[in-house]
């Protein structure tokens, strides 16, 4: 099946989208958490975008489970849709520090 705008990963995960991003500057990753996990781990995501759904289903992977480096994160951008939707934009911000919520 052919996806517009769309590349087939193949052989070395980090290397390949190192490549990508050269060439395209931009790489959005849509739907799937281990490649979103794999590049966590090379230092290739530069923005986070996260959707939130208000719909509970109890089940499901998690998107930062076991093995996801600890990383900081910056708010730079929050949108609410009609329907109850939110995006939530982080950027990365080098490692995490550790204090109060107050």
């Amino acid at each position: 099946m052919e996806w517009n705008n769309s590349k087939l990963i193949e052989g070395d995960v980090a290397d390949a989208v190192a490549g990508l991003k050269r060439d395209h500057g931009q790489i959005d990753v849509i739907g799937s958490g281990n490649l979103v996990q794999t590049l966590l781990r090379h230092d290739l995501v530069d923005r986070l975008n996260v959707w939130v759904y208000p719909v509970l289903l109890g089940s499901g992977k998690r998107l930062f489970a076991d093995g996801t480096v600890p990383t900081a994160l910056r708010l730079v951008e929050s949108v609410t849709f009609p329907k109850g939707a939110v995006l939530l934009a982080y950027q990365r911000t080098g490692k995490p520090t550790y204090g109060s919520m107050a």
